[in-house]
């Protein structure tokens, strides 16, 4: 039982974030954090997160019963009951929203709260029942967690906070996308309006080359205004070009389905190189 309330939560999404939450406060505090304040920005974080991610689990329930990755969830097998669920989604963001505002400071109480109405609203309720822009849209709830992190120490929105946003929102659809074209079928059955459900599986790889390669001005500009150090730079720029290169050759791959889990393997390892190298070669590191 407990271990379907924590899946409710999707803790392989919160995982993604928090590291990104963390990248985001450690660029801005330079190697000089407030402790008390990061372990409240990380507690805040998490269960306003986890409360979106459920109340996407109530919206989406009916849904999740058509497709073969999410029919196992609670609510999908009925294990769970929606009213149960609902009150814990509430009790999570309240909570969560009480310690971003009172713990961490307002600007970031309201990112949260932006990043959850983009999610469960904007998103969830509606783009991704109707629009084939659900997933580049929706990808503004996702670029939050390292805004709030970097925000949580300066309490201001500069070139620091839009960079770390610009960071993940870029990455989001050609992530996402990857594992869409390998699941096309799922979600055509399930009514969702995806670009390759939509568009096709062409016109789905060619969008995805913008995206990718707009991550190499990104992380370029990052260094150039010292935010980061030539190490970060020298990494995610080789790893964005390794990105980049492969999701060109899926245009003309024969083997969509190995391309695109490829793909979804390199993005989720991108990701992941890019955030503990800003940790690492953050501008002001003490032992570089």
């Amino acid at each position: 039982m407990l271990a379907d309330w924590i899946e409710l939560t999707k803790p392989r999404i919160l995982q993604l974030n928090l590291v990104a939450a963390f990248g985001g406060y450690w660029v801005a505090s330079k190697w000089e954090p407030d402790w008390m304040l990061l372990l409240w920005l990380m507690i805040g974080t998490t269960l306003t997160m986890a409360s979106s991610c459920v109340l996407n689990n109530i919206w989406d329930w009916q849904l999740d019963q058509k497709m073969t990755r999410t029919k196992d969830r609670p609510l999908a097998t009925r294990r769970l009951k929606p009213g149960g669920v609902l009150l814990y989604a509430l009790v999570l963001g309240l909570v969560g929203e009480l310690v971003l505002f009172y713990k961490v400071n307002a600007l970031v109480g309201w990112l949260g709260l932006f990043g959850m109405f983009v999610y469960v609203v904007v998103y969830t309720m509606w783009l991704k029942r109707t629009s084939t822009w659900s997933t580049s849209i929706g990808g503004v709830s996702g670029a939050m967690p390292p805004v709030m992190g970097y925000c949580a120490y300066t309490n201001e929105i500069d070139a620091g906070a839009w960079l770390l946003f610009a960071l993940l929102f870029l990455w989001q659809p050609a992530h996402f996308w990857s594992l869409a074209i390998r699941r096309v079928d799922e979600y055509t059955a399930a009514g969702f309006p995806l670009l390759p459900v939509m568009k096709g599986i062409k016109r789905t790889k060619l969008q995805m080359i913008p995206y990718v390669a707009l991550l190499l001005p990104t992380v370029t500009i990052m260094y150039v205004l010292g935010y980061v150090g030539i190490i970060f730079f020298a990494i995610s720029f080789l790893f964005g070009m390794i990105w980049m290169g492969h999701t060109i050759i899926g245009i003309v791959s024969e083997n969509t389905e190995k391309w695109a889990k490829t793909n979804f393997f390199i993005s989720i390892n991108y990701l992941m190189i890019v955030f503990v190298c800003m940790v690492v070669d953050t501008t002001g590191r003490p032992f570089l």
